[in-house]
């Protein structure tokens, strides 16, 4: 059987006003169909067996909706237009996106430049934070995981797929540390802690990212293709070889700031909240020493989006006086251009940085505390789903 849902639904109508285009992405659980609407707009519709034991797809509807929030601002987060059951399948209808970081990198021959790739990390770190403040963490931090937008948005970068995450922090505050865990999320990208059966935190999410970085800069990872008589087999020499790798081997023939950033993410502690400013700053120090231009030029841009009066993007400042607040056309839509901080070392931002921390922890702890329960929605199905894979 071909087919997740059980046969090809091309050219039916789910919910008596969504027509099924083309099936244009499918994963472990369900399916993703390129939809039309009576209106004739398009969106993307996921849709899973209504008799599937674990069912997701509402409790990612849940979990988009949730970090999405009311406000207008684009996060980064696809939005939901619309969900129900229709006979044999659960359906979300929600935004539709280009293609993934996996597809563009295939399509320029499997390798992007340094250049797009520390223009990534930026945004790539931005999500992550994002799902971080809103107490979740990913844990499938993946290529097919992160979407660009399409048209005058094809530089943004959105993140999908909340089918494994888990909420960090409870009302007792953040999650115990436990072992013996089953790998959840996908095996080239986990962590070297999730390998060995940790329970997952922020930590994990950071360092599967630095892998995809590497990924896209160097066109494989060296745990890949690993010869093993099954599965089990081949997670453990996939683990063994990521072991014996140092960010020194693995980041080798790249800036050193890609080793920083992965010997900061492995010596995390489980409790630990990130330094999203440091390690945002040590790909913005790595791009001003390679002397780019902060453009949005990936190489999927066509120069006749860059011309589009609404693309989101400007020129980054080579002074940090430079930085604009707004752009001078009214009618763009304006996104920043990351700010380049003086570069400090790790131990000088901790100690700028403690002060502030210090101020804020009792505030934050207490917010924690009374409001969890009331802000995240509450979890009660798939808390340890896996993908194995």
């Amino acid at each position: 059987m071909d087919s997740i849902l059980g046969k090809d639904l091309t050219n039916n109508t789910i919910a008596r006003q969504y027509k099924l285009i083309k099936k244009i992405g499918s994963g472990a659980f369900g399916e993703i169909y390129l939809v039309q609407s009576q209106s004739k707009s398009e969106y993307a519709m996921k849709l899973e067996r209504s008799d599937n034991k674990h069912p997701q797809i509402f409790f990612e509807a849940k979990l988009y909706n949730y970090l999405q929030g009311q406000d207008q601002y684009d996060k980064g987060i696809p939005k939901i237009h619309d969900q129900g059951v229709d006979g044999d399948y659960n359906y979300i209808v929600m935004d539709l996106l280009g293609p993934s970081l996996e597809e563009l990198f295939n399509k320029n021959h499997r390798k992007l430049s340094l250049k797009s790739v520390l223009m990534l990390a930026d945004q790539l770190i931005q999500r992550i934070e994002y799902i971080h403040s809103k107490q979740f963490i990913h844990r499938d931090i993946k290529p097919d995981n992160f979407l660009v937008g399409v048209g005058s948005k094809s530089s943004r970068v959105y993140i999908v797929d909340f089918g494994l995450a888990k909420r960090y922090i409870t009302k007792e505050g953040h999650i115990p540390y436990k072992e013996g865990k089953s790998l959840t999320g996908t095996a080239r990208y986990a962590s070297i802690n999730t390998h060995v059966g940790l329970e997952q935190s922020r930590r994990d999410d950071l360092e599967s990212l630095g892998y995809v970085l590497m990924y896209l800069l160097r066109g494989q990872l060296p745990w890949q293709n690993m010869k093993a008589s099954n599965q089990k087999e081949k997670y453990q020499k996939i683990m063994e070889k990521k072991q014996e790798t140092t960010p020194e081997q693995l980041c080798k023939g790249f800036p050193n700031e890609m080793t920083q950033y992965l010997q900061y993410c492995r010596n995390l502690k489980f409790e630990d909240k990130p330094d999203y400013n440091y390690i945002r700053n040590l790909f913005r120090e790595a791009f001003r020493k390679q002397g780019y231009e902060w453009d949005y030029k990936f190489e999927w841009i066509k120069d006749e989006i860059i011309k589009e009066e609404k693309f989101i993007g400007v020129a980054i400042p080579q002074k940090t006086t430079d930085i604009p607040t707004t752009t001078k056309q009214s009618n763009f839509q304006t996104m920043r251009a990351p700010q380049l901080m003086q570069y400090q070392s790790r131990q000088s931002q901790q100690a700028s940085q403690e002060k502030k921390r210090n101020s804020s922890y009792t505030k934050n702890n207490n917010q924690n505390k009374q409001m969890t329960g009331l802000l995240a929605p509450k979890i009660n199905i798939n808390k340890e789903r896996t993908r194995k894979y």
